[in-house]
């Protein structure tokens, strides 16, 4: 297809480098979303989720729209629809919507992943997100 016959971009190329894009904190767990709304047309968004060690998770839900998960470093503790599993670094986890899931860090180091969310939206719910971990800080995972 010659560059004449191409259709016309709505959206721009973005480049998103260390310590830039949106970032949310929620006590020991912390997101910071890459590209969502307006870089996707909605389509999806991408996030890092950062968990300091020993951490639970935000407690058993489902989302409408589908979960993505990929480890980048330590270990997550993910419960997908009635059981555990630890995801290493290079772990992927695909999580159709409407799937009970949750996650959390029992290791003793900071685990982190990034997540793809499909269709996009998801970040549009950050900051009521943001203040219900202000009102429900995250504890210790319980030992084993």
């Amino acid at each position: 297809m010659s560059t004449e016959e191409r259709p016309s971009r709505t959206r721009k190329p973005v480049v998103v480098r260390p310590a830039q894009g949106r970032r949310y904190d929620m006590g020991r767990m912390r997101a910071t979303f890459l590209a969502d709304g307006q870089e996707t047309d909605s389509r999806y968004s991408i996030s890092e989720w950062w968990l300091k060690p020993r951490t639970c998770g935000p407690g058993t839900h489902s989302h409408e729209d589908d979960h993505i998960y990929y480890v980048l470093a330590g270990t997550v503790s993910i419960f997908i629809d009635g059981e555990w599993t630890d995801a290493t670094r290079g772990c992927c986890a695909v999580i159709p919507g409407g799937t009970p899931h949750n996650f959390e860090n029992r290791s003793y180091e900071e685990c982190g992943f990034i997540s793809i969310n499909t269709p996009g939206g998801f970040e549009e719910e950050m900051p009521g997100i943001v203040q219900w971990f202000a009102e429900r800080p995250l504890g210790d995972v319980a030992d084993a």
